[in-house]
């Protein structure tokens, strides 16, 4: 079920009040990539926003940001999970799998035993765990359709896991929603701003802080048979030519990447209310 949690032999979740830190993990999703910039030159992002709406319900609430674009699923678990672990959180977010899919040399089961193994080791220090189905990549582009098999798999290992250890689950696979050129970014595969917002909204409602308000789609004008070559033929110079020559090139758009917030840390609330109501994300 999408936006659902599963209990596990632990417990129950922990109360939304309860929640005084959250460490976000992953690729480029978490970082936020496409979205507004803030005052260091970073972008917000989803994990952001859904931090800033956590902190309105603790004074204490700290927040670190580990995720860096282009991050593979071997690749965060073996540089951010340890981090995390250090930092002791009482909710982490793990977003890991379309990088993976999209490389040539794919392996499921291999990756799908990263994201459990992190998952043990984060749900046995006591951390709520948030874990991402990843929508159909086919809805948008024909180009990225042809994963649509690999990420459909990732999405049944993360309910498994999900089950198996007691995690939140954030699931767009299916979800209409996002189907509207305005969620996304020009290179149709980072959200735009208005997508990290629904993301951020999705996940609130995973966490039982929201509610299913955001899968209602929008109303989306359709677009000529010419229109959509012609931006077929952008897209493919302006994006996809640049993304081929880095993986000939081994090289990923993360090289030189440091994590925006590498420490737990308070968070700003911008846009609170006078009456100190709770920030629009």
């Amino acid at each position: 079920m999408p936006g659902t949690y599963s209990r596990s032999l632990a417990g129950g979740p922990s109360a939304p009040s309860r929640w005084t830190t959250f460490v976000a993990l992953g690729d480029s999703f978490t970082e936020g990539l496409m979205d507004v910039t803030d005052a260091s030159g970073r972008h917000r992002g989803w994990a952001d926003r859904l931090a800033q709406h956590l902190a309105t319900l603790n004074p204490d609430f700290r927040y670190a940001n580990l995720a860096i674009r282009g991050r593979t699923t071997p690749q965060v678990v073996a540089e951010q999970v340890p981090e995390a672990l250090l930092l002791q959180p009482d909710l982490v977010s793990l977003a890991v799998g379309v990088n993976d899919a999209l490389r040539p040399h794919y392996d499921p089961h291999a990756a799908a035993t990263h994201v459990e193994n992190a998952t043990r080791s984060l749900r046995s220090q006591g951390a709520d765990v948030v874990l991402f189905a990843f929508g159909d990549p086919s809805r948008k582009s024909r180009v990225m359709g042809r994963v649509t098999g690999r990420i459909a798999a990732a999405n049944a290992a993360t309910r498994a896991i999900a089950e198996r250890y007691g995690c939140f689950v954030v699931d767009f696979w299916g979800c209409a929603a996002f189907d509207a050129d305005e969620f996304w970014d020009e290179d149709r595969l980072h959200l735009s701003p208005q997508g990290h917002q629904l993301a951020s909204l999705a996940v609130l409602e995973a966490l039982g802080l929201g509610d299913d308000g955001w899968r209602t789609p929008m109303p989306e004008a359709p677009r000529g048979l010419p229109a959509r070559v012609a931006g077929d033929v952008r897209w493919a110079a302006r994006h996809l030519a640049p993304w081929v020559a880095r993986r000939i090139r081994r090289r990923s758009s993360g090289d030189g990447i440091t994590p925006k917030r590498p420490a737990l840390a308070p968070v700003a609330l911008p846009g609170m209310r006078e009456s100190g109501s709770s920030p629009t994300l």
